[in-house]
This record gives structure tokens, C-alpha cells and sequence, in this order.
């Protein structure tokens, strides 16, 4: 696969990309892709596509088969083929595609073969060892590779950060509590609290050990927390506090928190299996249940076992795990895409699917209420079941998906719009913005806790999710409330970067940002703030790539200088577009050239059956350590961003 780099070379274009798009061809592919979509849709009414990550979620779901004695019932073979599909020519895995390599990824890719049966001496694991070696060893892994290492003996506990279960027993009310870290955080720690403090080594079929991955020798490697020199170092000698209380069994309410948290995950888990809708809070919990001993047979444990299975992924050749499933934004999304690409509001597909979108409608309080004292149920989540956790984004996307619908009973559409509405005002946070499931959860020293390394404890309020639900206020002739709207706009504006851009917290990166806030701030507050407009604009336009596309790579997150630069992709380009289009709206200046060189990038790589392809990922989990693929962004993106086009288009005739 070849490697996003940043395009740096703005001079040369494509010749043939001068004149405007033929109007035919923008039609045909607008029909195209249409007949693409159309022929995806589920009989239920919902679109749903295939949510790729790394390596990691698999072999993690494979060490959880094997702690349960349960590997044999699954299509080990199909696994190893992924396994060595997904291997780079360096002998590495990657955290996203095109990045090289990455060492927790590759030592979990490697662990993930031995645990099949691979012998080390195999050619794949000789390179991969090398790159490991190379890169510092297993000792320079991320806390959570570590920890899966222990699970089998290949790491030593007493090099993982002490996690003290009383943490479960602290009030609502404290400076801290369990609700101060962000959903996802909170989902997968609280079975970690039983884990380890047990501190398992389970005895699984055929057991390893990975000692060659030590670079300074298994038996002299340094099973310790890493201290940074700075004020950071106070977390690690708590650490060391607490680990001396586990070692004279002196932590306080041990048990009462243990009970705790083993109550907590039982009450959470849904009727369908699932804890939260994503993969690592429902394997901890497995791996919780496992570490006390629950039999196989419990219903609670055969219940989230079925749910993982549920989102594996079986071909003729490979079997592999998805970290989540996106019914429900997939769904809204194409929707939004056929709608405003000419499909009629009352289409029998477009009805089927605003039905679906309202009956799964979350009118329980789940785990948002312990901060939001005021708000009542009425959100979207991301997956098919997840009562808990709804989230901000999905709801306004789907809120302005059911907008653009004519359903047979349009006055329960519209007090389910309502609900929606209501629910999304009462989460807004106090700078202002908008985070994904929480109200001010913003406290970031827990980044920079051991256990933290991944940098995504926290879900602060971001300029995505804010211009989502501002660009729902504008398009969907709704209102939170004239000074809820100013202190957005304000939040908005004070994010803005030098350069003119936003950050995009959950899409790679400023691109996905900038179109977002453009979208918003065209419909909101055109006028007022037409010079922010026309600087973001600019800045788009100084990004696109000789070949009229747009793309970004993932290393903008670790490096903001190649903000904007990177291979073009569609859905990135589509972004780009969406943004200038909304960009002229809002000032009457439409960047035409650019714009027209753009729509020919995507109708001049559009396959003959209507669909793109890209193989780089544009979607983020944790920025800098999660990327996602989301396999209809290519594909209803692009029709958005071409529709909006022939729209300006027909207007300015």
C-alpha cells in the first residue's frame, strides 16, 4: 500500500482540469452514485459499512478466546491470513495505513501470530522482530499492549500503573470520580479495576513467551514506570504509593470498590450483549468476568461473547474484528447524500430509513445525566444498541437527516426532532462548545496519568462537534437559544487556527475541521464573520493538490506542518469542497477555478459502477493513536460534495 505522504508540490496542475466540469458528466456521476448507495441499503432501511482499524482489536479479541479456553470455535486459519495480510514489506503493522509501522501495533501483530502457533524462527515474525528490536523493544510499548502481555506472562505486572479500585467509591461531587473521564475511558477502565488488582497470568493451550522482543534480555529488562523529568514524575511515585499499599495489602475499601465495579459493568451491559457499542470496554468486561471466575456458561459471559462475535468480519479468506459498528451515522449521512442529490423527500428508500433512524431514538438516561442534572433523553447513538451512550454528533446529524425526509407521520417525525434538539442543547458545555457524550469532561491532567498514554481520557468540548450542531440549528430552522448560539459562535472563533483552519478531532484533521465550521458558520452567521470565513477559505484553496484533489495525512496530528497535505483521497477531497461551496455561499465569492478542478478530481476517479476508492484512513479515534476507516465516507461524501456543486451551479445560471 503506498504511503500518504504530504504533497508539497502546489505548482503543477492538471491541464485538462481547466474548464468547467461538462454538466452531463456531473449528472451521470451524481446518478451514479446514487444507484451505488441505493443498492447498499439493508432491507431494514439502514446503510452499513464495514468500521476498519488496526491489527490490535483482532488480537486482542483472539488473547480473549484463548484466556476463555474458547479459540477452537473460531476460524483460526481465516485469523492468521488477516494477521499476515495486514503486514507491512518492513515486516511491521500499522496504526493506519500508509504510516510504516508502529511498535505497539507490531508487537501486538506478532503476539497475535504466536498465539496461533506461529513459531518465532517464521520469516514474518524474524522481520517483524527486527522492527520491534529497532524500535526499543517491548519496553517501549504503550500501557495497553503491556497489559495484554501480562494477561499470558510475556510482561511483568509491577511495570503497569497501579489502578486502586476505591476510585469507583468516590461521589459524584468529588474533584474527581469515574464520570470525570471520558466514555469511552470510563467504559473500558472500570473492569480494569478488577483486573488489575488480580493481576492474572492465565494459563492458555500452547503458551508463549516473547523474550526476544526484549532488547536488553527478558531478565534484565527494567519492569517500571518511565519518569519523564518533569511535574508529571508525581504521578509516578503515587504510583509507587500505591502499589506499596497493594504490596501490605493496605488499600482502603479494596473490596467495597472491587464489588463496585463488577456491579457497575453488570448493570451496563445491554440486552444484545454489548458494553458501550465498542470493542475494548466489552473485552475488559470479559476479561473482568474471566479473572473472577464466572463459568463460560453464565448468560452474562455468553451474551457479550455473541456481541463480540457480532462484530466479526468473515470472507472466504479472512476473519478479522471491527473496533465498532456506525449503523446509525452511516445511515444519516447517505441519507443527507440522497437527499440533497435530487432523490424526492418521500422516496420508499429514504422513508425506510428515516423510519429506522427514528425508532432507534434513545429515550433512556444513560451514564450523560451524572453531569447533565437538567437534560431529557432524546439522542442518537453511533451503533445499533448503546442506550447509555448517546452521542452529540450523531444526533445532530440525524436530526438534520430527518429534516430532509418526508415521512408518513411527520408530527411524530418532528417531536422526535424535538426531543433530539433539546437533549443537544442541554449538553452544551461551559466554553461553550459541544463535546461527543458528556458535559464538561474536560479535566486533561488525566492525559498525562501513566495509565493515560493514549492522550484520550478526557472529551472536551471540540470546533467539530460545536459546528455539527450549529450547522443543524441553521439547516433545520431550530433553536437552542439566542445566547447558547453566540457562546458557540464565540468558542468557534477563538479556535480558529493562524493559518485560518480548525483541528478536526474526529476526522483526519484540518480539513474535516475547516469544512465543518464552514458549514455552520455560512448558515448562522455569514456576515458577521465573512473575514474568518474568507481566511479558512483561502487556506483551502492554498492546500489543494496538482492533481485538484485534497488530502491529509494522519502525521498532522503528531506534526501541525503538514496541516492539509497529503495524497488526495475522496473523502477528504469532498470535505475540501463542501467547505469552499459553503465558504461562497456565505461571502458570494465562490473560489470557482478551484472548486471546478475538484469536482473533475472526483468525477474523473469515480469507477464505472458509481463508487470511489480509497484505501487511506480519514476517520480518528484518538488523535495521534487511533485512526479509523469508515468504508461509506468515500462513497457518500463525495456525492454530497458534487450535489452542492450542481446546486451552485443551477443558481448562479
Amino acid at each position: 500500500m503506498p504511503v500518504q505522504e504530504p504533497v508539497l508540490d502546489k505548482v503543477v496542475q492538471d491541464k485538462s482540469q481547466n474548464s468547467p466540469p461538462n454538466p452531463d458528466r456531473v449528472n451521470s456521476a451524481i446518478a451514479a452514485s446514487q444507484r451505488h448507495l441505493l443498492e447498499r441499503q439493508y432491507p431494514e432501511g439502514y446503510w452499513w459499512a464495514e468500521l476498519e482499524s488496526n491489527v490490535c482489536i483482532t488480537v486482542e479479541a483472539l488473547l480473549l478466546y484463548k484466556i476463555w479456553g474458547i479459540e477452537s470455535q473460531y476460524p483460526l486459519a481465516k485469523l492468521e491470513t488477516y494477521l499476515r495480510q495486514q503486514q507491512n514489506e518492513q515486516g511491521a503493522w500499522e496504526l493506519y495505513a500508509g504510516d510504516g509501522g508502529e511498535i505497539s501495533v507490531t508487537v501486538e501483530g506478532y503476539l497475535g501470530l504466536r498465539l496461533l502457533g506461529v513459531p518465532a524462527s517464521d520469516p514474518a515474525l524474524l522481520k517483524a522482530k527486527d522492527f520491534i528490536l529497532a524500535k526499543g523493544g517491548i519496553t517501549q510499548t504503550r500501557i495497553f499492549s503491556k497489559l495484554h502481555l501480562a494477561l499470558v506472562g510475556c510482561y511483568e505486572w509491577q511495570g503497569l500503573p497501579a489502578l486502586p479500585a476505591w476510585i469507583m467509591l468516590l461521589p459524584e461531587f468529588s474533584p474527581f470520580n469515574v464520570y470525570e473521564m471520558s466514555s469511552w475511558a470510563r467504559e473500558s477502565t472500570v473492569p480494569l479495576f478488577i483486573v488489575m488488582d488480580k493481576k492474572p497470568v492465565f494459563r492458555i493451550s500452547n503458551p508463549i513467551t516473547l523474550d526476544e522482543l526484549y532488547v536488553e534480555g527478558r531478565d534484565r529488562a527494567v519492569f517500571e514506570l518511565p519518569r519523564q523529568g518533569d511535574w508529571t514524575d508525581l504521578f509516578v511515585a503515587l504510583d509507587g504509593a500505591f502499589k506499596l499499599a497493594e504490596q501490605f495489602n493496605l488499600v482502603p475499601f479494596r473490596e467495597e470498590g472491587l464489588k463496585a465495579a463488577e456491579r457497575w459493568i453488570l448493570e451496563r451491559q445491554e440486552p444484545t450483549g454489548d458494553w458501550g457499542g465498542i470493542i475494548p470496554p466489552m473485552l475488559n468486561a470479559l476479561l473482568m468476568m474471566r479473572t473472577l471466575n464466572y463459568d463460560l456458561n453464565d448468560p452474562a459471559v455468553q451474551r457479550g461473547l455473541e456481541a463480540v462475535t457480532r462484530f466479526a468480519v468473515e470472507t472466504d479468506e479472512i476473519y478479522w474484528i471491527q473496533p465498532c459498528v456506525s449503523p446509525v451515522w452511516d445511515t444519516a449521512l447517505v441519507v443527507r447524500a440522497l437527499a440533497e442529490s435530487g432523490l424526492e423527500r418521500n422516496h420508499p428508500m429514504l422513508v425506510k430509513a428515516g423510519e429506522w433512524l427514528l425508532n432507534n431514538q434513545i429515550l433512556d438516561y444513560g451514564d450523560w445525566a451524572v453531569k447533565n442534572k437538567t437534560g431529557q433523553p432524546g439522542g442518537w447513538a453511533f451503533e445499533f444498541i448503546n442506550n447509555y451512550y448517546p452521542d452529540v454528533d450523531d444526533t445532530a446529524v440525524v436530526i438534520m437527516a430527518l429534516q430532509e425526509v418526508e415521512l408518513p407521520h411527520e408530527a411524530v417525525k418532528q417531536a422526535a426532532i424535538n426531543r433530539g434538539v433539546q437533549w443537544v442543547s442541554s449538553m452544551q458545555c461551559r466554553p461553550g462548545g459541544w463535546a461527543a457524550f458528556d458535559v464538561d469532561n474536560d479535566q486533561d491532567w488525566l492525559n498525562w496519568i501513566p495509565y493515560g498514554d493514549l492522550k484520550a481520557m478526557i472529551d472536551p468540548n471540540t470546533a467539530d462537534v460545536t459546528a455539527r450542531v450549529l450547522e443543524m440549528v441553521g439547516r433545520c430552522d431550530v433553536t437552542t437559544g439566542t445566547r447558547s448560539v453566540e457562546r458557540a459562535l464565540q468558542y468557534l472563533i477563538n479556535e480558529q487556527e493562524p493559518e485560518g483552519c480548525w483541528f478536526g478531532r474526529w476526522g483526519v484533521n484540518y480539513i474535516y475541521g475547516t469544512c465543518g465550521v464552514l458549514s455552520a458558520l455560512s448558515l448562522v452567521a455569514p456576515k458577521r464573520f465573512a473575514p474568518q470565513i474568507q481566511k479558512a477559505a483561502d487556506w483551502l484553496v492554498s492546500c489543494q493538490n496538482p492533481d485538484g484533489g485534497w488530502g491529509e495525512t494522519c502525521r498532522s496530528y503528531d506534526d501541525p506542518s503538514l496541516k492539509g497535505q497529503g495524497t488526495s483521497t475522496p473523502s477528504q477531497t469532498a470535505w475540501a469542497l463542501m467547505g469552499l461551496l459553503a465558504a461562497g455561499d456565505a461571502t458570494g465569492d465562490y473560489a470557482l477555478p478551484e472548486i471546478e478542478r475538484g469536482i473533475h478530481h472526483l468525477v474523473d476517479t469515480q469507477n464505472p459502477d458509481g463508487s470511489w476508492d480509497e484505501p487511506y484512513f480519514t476517520g480518528t479515534g484518538f488523535p495521534g493513536h487511533f485512526y479509523l476507516r469508515y468504508n461509506l465516507y468515500y462513497q457518500h461524501f463525495p456525492l454530497t460534495a458534487i450535489a452542492r456543486y450542481r446546486k451552485v451551479q443551477q443558481n448562479l445560471a
